[in-house]
């Protein structure tokens, strides 16, 4: 990545795990605080529009340098293409949709034009209640347009193992498509589309992808993110 790209991608996160956020100290909760009121400082300071992606490990890109995480690579192409965006990754490690709406007010700090949700992974590896999972979505929804009604929100499919059950697994795939149409908001019909269950596309756990991987996952976002950029 070019240096002035690599400045221009901030992190509100990077690569924290989530049982070690429990016990983080002071100092270091202290320091990110600091580190976002900076990020949405220079956000106000500047012309170009922002396109915030809030997930989990997968935003944050688990395992690999920040430059390879497709939210990078979207920040390489929109360069490329001369278009005047700035992404910032908020995804951390770990979290789950009810996480993501308990941190939720601080990311909205800053004015964000283009939202891309990308939770509820770790909902279903964990059995989360598919009723919380979706309520919790809803709610996310729900206080992004309160917070600015012209913010585009773009919603990331996302499907799960059938270790839970076929039952289950059926109605978590369903939740994103069904909350897409509810809200009226574009879909990516599935992030991991020709990555997940590829060995050589993931990681040694099977569930992040590799940097290679993370060249598919941008293609799959680009295809719905590229047609709602101004």
């Amino acid at each position: 990545m070019k240096l002035h790209t690599l400045l221009k991608f901030r992190y509100f996160l990077l690569f924290i795990l989530m049982l070690s956020c429990k016990d983080a100290p002071k100092r270091e909760s202290e320091a990110i605080s600091e580190q976002q009121t900076e990020n949405a400082t220079a956000s106000e300071e500047t012309s170009e529009k922002t396109i915030l992606f809030f997930g989990d490990s997968l935003t944050a890109g688990y395992g690999l340098d920040m430059e390879e995480a497709f939210p990078a690579l979207i920040q390489d192409r929109l360069d490329s293409l001369e278009l005047d965006y700035t992404v910032i990754n908020s995804g951390v490690s770990g979290e789950t949709t009810s996480g993501g709406l308990n941190r939720l007010d601080w990311v909205l700090n800053q004015e964000v034009d283009v939202f891309v949700l990308e939770l509820g992974a770790n909902d279903g590896l964990r059995g989360v209640p598919l009723t919380e999972t979706r309520k919790n979505l809803q709610q996310i929804i729900d206080k992004v347009r309160e917070k600015n009604p012209d913010t585009r929100i773009i919603l990331a499919g996302m499907q799960i193992p059938p270790n839970m059950g076929p039952e289950y697994t059926a109605e978590f795939r369903k939740i994103f498509p069904e909350l897409a149409e509810k809200n009226d908001i574009p879909l990516i019909p599935f992030l991991l589309e020709g990555v997940a269950g590829i060995p050589e596309l993931n990681l040694e756990d099977g569930i992040h992808p590799t940097a290679e991987g993370h060249k598919i996952v941008r293609d799959n976002v680009w295809e719905v993110l590229e047609p709602n950029l101004q």
